[in-house]
């Protein structure tokens, strides 16, 4: 078939507008692939994040190993070299990164020199900055000196944040709770300035050389409260020891203040994370756009996850349709019978199964291992019976869709057909013919209610 002309659907004709675009500068649009699309799930931005992980690792290993005189002297140019390979990788990382820092949507209206001013000012930019400053002084100090920025060299350990959604997340929570950090650690202080206070009252005489000064107690009351007890420092006096028991008591409380904090705080960001893909996946359901907040929450609240390998059957087509589902992470083939199209991480499927008496109008693979949000029908009609009014707008708007579409008895609806048909587009004279091949050439495909509509 021919290629379609401008007369095609606006989503194609923005699809080639976009496309048209990132082909003037290819190089630099598959560099930010690379680097910046792997934390949203592209196939070959994950492999990359991959490769940097494990070489961040292994930098991290070598630069440990070099601290070991008998290996640093056995290996000595076997370490060089590896620091300079580090060094090189670790450099042309952050000058790409700075490369494509104009292509990132938040930073494109400072423009390109004022997009990558503001990148390279970002905690993780300085971060790569920092893993660069060893190769870099390698060019201007001696072999010596460099053994004492060994610490610069661990930093990169800090460069595995910018992969991992657990170590951003626990980076949120800190952030999130400094102040209360800050005001438990002052507490902390505050108890062992009076526990140094007081042991030096009542032990001061018995031993001075260990107790003779608040200063010099604190010491003992730092290492009690954290109930390390060293044992170098110990009262010897009654008193002394009824307020070291005390002390101990106190610190296996106080010091699970700030990590109860920081513990609580973590659980909330990675639900808070959680529920907002859920909650966007969602409120992106044409069935559930006009709802409120509130509502799309109580429905959020009702998705379970699965998990499904590869090459397993989600649904097939003619089976009784009860669920729809979305897709977390992964990869799904929609097979339509007369084309097949792919769904990837965001995407949704058999919208309309959730109204009951509806047949599977595809058979769903999964083309990799696949997290699924399953929304069940019986639990949506369950939430809908406790609650009158939603149920009012969800039914209002089935109704709007199914007078709208003549494919009133399957569970795919035509927004979740809107790639295939972008991708047919190309094949076909126009939008309009790519529809007439849709209904000519697959006509048991979809059922047309004729009951419904007396024209047809």
């Amino acid at each position: 078939m021919s290629r379609s002309n401008p007369g095609q659907a606006m989503g194609v004709s923005n699809a080639k507008g976009q496309s048209s675009t990132l082909k003037e500068d290819s190089a630099k649009a598959f560099a930010y692939r690379l680097l910046e699309k792997g934390v949203t799930g592209d196939p070959l931005g994950r492999r990359v994040n991959l490769v940097l992980v494990v070489f961040i690792l292994l930098t991290v290993v070598v630069a440990l190993l070099d601290t070991v005189p008998e290996l640093a002297q056995a290996h000595d140019r076997l370490f060089g070299m590896a620091e300079a390979i580090a060094g090189i990788v670790f450099l042309a990382e952050y000058a790409a990164r700075l490369w494509v820092a104009d292509l990132h949507p938040p930073l494109r209206r400072f423009g390109p020199f004022g997009a990558r001013l503001h990148y390279a000012l970002q905690p993780a930019a300085l971060i790569d900055l920092l893993a660069v400053l060893p190769f870099i002084a390698a060019v201007f100090l001696p072999d010596a000196a460099l053994k004492t920025i060994v610490i610069i060299r661990l930093v990169r350990f800090l460069k595995l944040a910018r992969y991992s959604p657990a170590l951003r997340s626990l980076i949120n929570a800190i952030v999130q709770e400094r102040h209360a950090l800050m005001a438990s650690f002052v507490i902390i202080f505050g108890v062992v300035l009076v526990a140094a206070t007081g042991m030096y009252l009542v032990e001061r005489h018995a031993q001075p050389e260990k107790f003779g000064s608040i200063p010099e107690a604190m010491w003992w009351a730092l290492a009690t409260l954290t109930t390390v007890g060293y044992g170098d420092v110990v009262p010897i006096t009654p008193a002394g020891k009824v307020l070291g028991g005390v002390v101990m008591l106190t610190g296996y409380g106080l010091f699970a203040l700030p990590i109860g904090i920081i513990a609580t705080a973590f659980a909330r960001e990675i639900h808070s994370r959680e529920f907002v893909v859920t909650w966007s996946m969602v409120a992106r359901v044409p069935l559930f756009e006009d709802l409120k907040a509130t509502e799309v929450a109580e429905i959020a609240k009702l998705l379970r996850a699965i998990s499904v390998p590869a090459g397993e059957v989600i649904t097939r087509q003619g089976e009784q349709a009860e669920s729809m589902y979305f897709i977390a992470d992964g990869l799904v083939e929609v097979d339509l019978g007369h084309s097949k199209l792919e769904l990837g991480e965001g995407a949704f499927f058999g919208e309309m199964a959730i109204l009951g008496r509806r047949k599977r109008a595809a058979t769903t693979t999964a083309q990799q291992r696949t997290s699924l949000m399953v929304l069940e029908a019986s639990d949506l009609h369950n939430l809908m019976m406790r609650k009158p009014q939603l149920a009012d707008r969800i039914l209002k708007e089935a109704e709007e869709r199914a007078r709208l579409t003549p494919y009133d008895d399957v569970d795919i609806a035509e927004e979740e057909l809107e790639q295939e048909e972008v991708q047919t587009a190309e094949e076909v004279e126009d939008a309009g013919q790519a529809a007439d091949v849709a209904e000519t050439e697959e006509p048991g495909l979809f059922v047309e209610d004729e009951r419904k509509d007396g024209s047809s």
